[in-house]
């Protein structure tokens, strides 16, 4: 399928927020449901970009049975739950596979889905609508300052 059409597919579906069930620590901004290339029964999310400092890499990369794919697993920045992976090498299979160019994978059962609203807050945000990543992490910092500005964070003993 070229590439173009790869992108007209997704471009009508919603954007969502994810944030993990485990701690309700926020994830993704920028979310789209997916299934797994591989196995079609599995539900994930995916993104292009998950905000800074919300997930990290666990471990070594590895391959799965499926494909020749190098992933790394993420886990949650906030409790450390394990939520999903990312695919640090894509194969040549799963790129020439219809696919929507995001290599950051969440688990369905471990996110927390809600609906993304477009600026003006009426409207649900698709895919052909989203501001690009440089310009919607800057609206995530600044709406990060402003929340910082009215509910100051406090530092927090975590015990694990």
């Amino acid at each position: 399928m070229p590439r173009y059409a790869q992108t007209q597919t997704f471009f009508h579906k919603r954007v969502v927020k994810l944030e993990c069930k485990h701690c309700m620590n926020i994830l993704c901004w920028r979310g789209m449901r997916a299934i797994l290339l591989a196995d079609t029964s599995i539900e994930l999310y995916s993104t292009d970009l998950p905000p800074p400092n919300a997930v990290e890499m666990s471990g070594d990369d590895y391959c799965t049975s499926n494909c020749d794919c190098h992933i790394r697993d993420l886990v949650c920045a906030g409790c450390g739950n394990q939520v999903g992976y990312h695919v640090t090498l894509p194969c040549r299979n799963c790129m020439e596979s219809c696919n929507n160019g995001h290599f950051w994978m969440f688990h369905a059962p471990e996110c927390h889905e809600s609906e993304r609203m477009d600026d003006s807050g009426s409207k649900l945000l698709i895919w052909g609508k989203l501001p690009p990543t440089h310009e919607d992490l800057q609206k995530l910092k600044e709406k990060t300052s402003k929340k910082r500005s009215i509910f100051p964070l406090y530092p927090v003993e975590c015990i694990r």
